[in-house]
């Protein structure tokens, strides 16, 4: 059995509000554009998650509403203030301990960690695209990385195979 991992960075947060700290930022005009987008594309390629694990921070949810809006998605959602300041290690463990029962989970978090993240994960490039992740992560983007594993225990740095790397900007 395979299993799909999209991690999901979140889109562009605002700054316009000095005194707000930066867990409370929401999104910014272009993060509540790309967002959707991205949902977009979800729902064109078929990609829906089983279940969505996100971190806790506005611009997170809100980046998560508006993809789930836009693609049509009601699926189970794990909100984990722990995902927040993760960095790309604990990541890997938490995708490690989701159930067996998700076959395509989603993560949406932030840089660097999830760029970290990624790239520990990716093994092989299957889309051409490693370059370009390599290069920027930027926000609202999209990492599709495939693993031959029969459960997400069974996941290992440099396991995954890049599917697809998107970016809002090439969508728009």
């Amino acid at each position: 059995m395979n299993r799909q991992l999209l991690l999901l960075r979140h889109a562009k947060s605002s700054w316009d509000d000095p005194v707000l700290g930066d867990h409370d930022r929401p999104l910014a005009a272009r993060g509540r554009r790309a967002a959707p987008l991205i949902g977009d594309y979800l729902h064109g390629a078929g990609l829906i998650p089983d279940r969505v694990w996100c971190s806790t921070a506005q611009r997170a949810t809100e980046t998560w509403q508006l993809v789930a809006e836009s693609a049509g998605i009601d699926v189970e959602t794990d909100y984990d203030s722990g995902i927040y300041h993760a960095e790309h290690h604990r990541l890997i463990r938490l995708i490690q301990h989701f159930p067996p029962d998700c076959i395509r989970a989603m993560l949406i978090g932030h840089n660097p960690a999830m760029e970290m993240l990624a790239l520990e994960l990716i093994g092989r490039d299957g889309c051409g695209r490693l370059d370009s992740l390599q290069a920027k992560y930027p926000t609202a983007a999209l990492a599709v990385i495939d693993f031959k594993a029969d459960l997400w225990a069974d996941i290992r740095p440099g396991s995954g195979t890049l599917q697809a790397f998107i970016k809002p900007r090439e969508l728009a």
